[in-house]
């Protein structure tokens, strides 16, 4: 899967991945961290997800990532923020308050960006990868963040041949080990979501669970 597979979907507006809301295991498992009051916390694959307007009312310096251009423009435009941009090696970025997005591939930051984030969720961008690039995407990414940082990761869990992905199904035995000497993950929440997700029910699939991890010490 290459990026033109993403930016086509942008503009194509099949975007049902989008959330219209803000995640409620997000408001539910985020306060249970230690992650501090102005600590800059990672979004990859942001899209133009308002759970980063949550989390930048929760008083945290929020860094999205995010490849698509059109998804950034929409972020900003119906969150009703003006941004101020400059370009860097990262790709461009947009500041409104306590929020920047960096339009651009994540697999171009480095620990310049990356060692000052001290907090993570990722609720879109492990499940959107196929399976050869998710143990390299946590190494770079996870691998370079603040060894003091803690986050969320959100998974689906589904019979993968049952349906083919994006978003695909990342079972708990993959995540231990490519997290294996990066950071912990620990499961705290699995539910079943099947009835929730009409996509998936029309596929065919005979079970889905939505799997919440904490990550860090």
């Amino acid at each position: 899967m290459d990026a033109e597979f993403w930016l086509e979907r942008w503009r194509e507006g099949r975007t049902h991945f989008h959330q219209t809301r803000i995640t409620p295991l997000l408001q539910k498992y985020w306060p249970t961290l230690a992650v501090p009051k102005g600590g800059r916390v990672l979004v990859p694959l942001a899209g133009k997800s308002l759970d980063m307007v949550w989390l930048a009312a929760q008083g945290h310096s929020v860094l999205g990532v995010e490849l698509s251009q059109l998804a950034v423009d929409q972020f900003f435009e119906e969150n009703e923020l003006r941004p101020v941009t400059h370009e860097s090696v990262y790709g461009k970025h947009y500041v409104a308050g306590n929020i920047e997005i960096i339009c651009g591939d994540i697999f171009k930051l480095d620990a310049q960006v990356l060692s000052h984030c001290v907090g993570v969720y990722d609720r879109a961008a492990l499940v959107a990868l196929p399976e050869p690039m998710r143990a390299q995407y946590v190494s770079h990414v996870y691998g370079q963040l603040s060894p003091a940082c803690q986050g969320l990761l959100i998974t689906l869990d589904y019979p993968q041949e049952e349906m083919a992905g994006p978003p695909f199904s990342v079972v708990d035995g993959e995540v231990q080990a490519i997290f294996a000497g990066v950071m912990p993950a620990v499961i705290i929440d699995r539910r079943d979501i099947l009835d929730k997700e009409p996509k998936f029910q029309s596929a065919g699939v005979s079970r889905l669970d939505t799997v919440v991890y904490r990550l860090g010490v």
